[in-house]
């Protein structure tokens, strides 16, 4: 009797500690659905606050076929003057030196057509007096790794270095391939970009092939950078696009691709920054290039200039440290960031250029023609000294296809992972 009785305690105990934890259990999970959705809610009204600070209101609005929407802004009403630097700012006048050349086209080297063009133009123009800027959506808030770091390129490990000729081998998240030249006082740089679409791996990788202009910055790299990349994370899709970048502190906490935080200063009506490019070059067909040109105005602004005659605008001064006097640094290539370069195997597939080595030349491997750096002489001219370097030779390579008689074409790429890039 005493045991039965002893027995039917335990098992009311063991129900009353079962009905305890069960209600523990939904107490739990109301409290992490309350708590979830009030994070859920906070989230939403910081991306509200994110796309209203972010899309200034539209004179008009382009729906583009490549699914971008290209809102008309007010010149004046432009995402650059947020930047507590430009408060005051008073849009520059292009400079005479950049209007003369309009007049002459940058012609290439090759037998490649410079007639490419942005997929939003043929739905539409920007009115006078606006500039046609690339639509932030919630979709691309979303794809960030955070509010705070969109349009921002991933933060390295180690990117503090004391001299601008060394970094990208400091970045370990980065495989470069690119043309160098070093100096003291190089005012401008340009040179005709061969366009592809190549293949991104991961979801977190992207590639470009483009221009960097840099000075040291105290301990902290500076730069200026334009060309084309393919970044489905920022933009959403494996489109090429044209695209631009600064930083003052080597990536940490300053700057941002394209016009998605204030800083770059817009004056041309006819590009969309961020915008697809094309058409595509493919091999055993006609190639395709695009003229990207970095120019440093009396007063230490730097302006950008697309297709040997569309200044699209420039990065003030007021944004800029040791790069408002003059960059000691440029670079012609192509850089793929991915968390799988330099690292464990796998490598990544990612591909750089056209995704074909840089020894494949014309009409395989991505190209640069009319390589060009400009001085105070205030004259163009193929540098003095130029060197190669590649970060993974066997994943991507560099290639200065030098001919007596001839200006120099720089040819780099590759496909990343492959029989010899693990």
């Amino acid at each position: 009797m005493k045991g039965s009785k002893y027995q039917g305690e335990m098992g009311k105990y063991k129900v009353s500690v079962l009905l305890f934890w069960v209600f523990f259990a939904l107490c739990t999970l109301l409290v992490l659905k309350v708590e979830a959705r009030a994070y859920s809610s906070s989230l939403e009204r910081e991306i509200e606050a994110k796309l209203k600070l972010s899309n200034k209101p539209a004179v008009k609005s382009i729906k583009s076929t490549d699914g971008d929407i290209i809102d008309c802004v007010d010149i004046y009403k432009q995402p650059a003057f947020d930047h507590p630097a430009l408060k005051n700012h008073t849009i520059r006048r292009i400079p005479s030196f950049l209007l003369e050349s309009q007049s002459s086209s940058i012609r290439s080297t090759t037998n490649a057509s410079i007639e490419v063009y942005q997929t939003w133009k043929k739905s539409g123009s920007c009115p006078q007096g606006t500039v046609p800027i690339r639509r932030i959506k919630k979709e691309d808030l979303l794809r960030a790794i955070s509010l705070d770091r969109f349009g921002k390129k991933p933060l390295e490990p180690n990117t503090t270095n004391t001299t601008t000729d060394d970094v990208a081998s400091s970045m370990i998240n980065r495989s470069d391939a690119h043309l160098a030249t070093i100096g003291e006082n190089f005012i401008g740089a340009t040179a005709n970009i061969n366009i592809w679409n190549p293949k991104v791996d991961r979801p977190e990788d992207f590639t470009t092939a483009q221009i960097w202009l840099k000075a040291a910055n105290r301990l902290e790299v500076e730069t200026i950078e334009a060309g084309w990349q393919v970044n489905p994370k920022l933009y959403g899709d494996d489109s090429t696009r044209l695209f631009i970048y600064w930083t003052k502190d080597s990536y940490k906490s300053t700057g941002c691709f394209d016009l998605t935080c204030p800083g770059f200063v817009q004056v041309s009506k006819e590009v969309a920054i961020g915008s697809h490019l094309g058409p595509y070059s493919h091999p055993f067909d006609q190639q395709y290039e695009i003229n990207i040109g970095l120019f440093q105005d009396d007063d230490g602004n730097w302006w950008l200039r697309v297709k040997g005659n569309h200044i699209v605008g420039y990065w003030p001064k007021e944004m800029l440290g040791n790069l408002g006097h003059s960059a000691t640094l440029v670079q012609w290539g192509g850089q793929v960031f991915s968390y799988k370069v330099k690292s464990t195997p796998p490598h990544t597939g990612t591909q750089m250029g056209s995704g074909e080595e840089a020894s494949g030349k014309f009409g395989f491997a991505c190209y640069m023609t009319d390589v060009r750096i400009k001085d105070y002489s205030k004259s163009l001219k193929y540098p003095a000294y130029v060197t190669t370097f590649a970060a993974e030779p066997y994943c991507y390579s560099a290639l200065n296809d030098v001919h007596y008689g001839q200006y120099p074409v720089f040819y780099f790429g590759g496909s990343g992972r492959n029989r010899y890039c693990k």
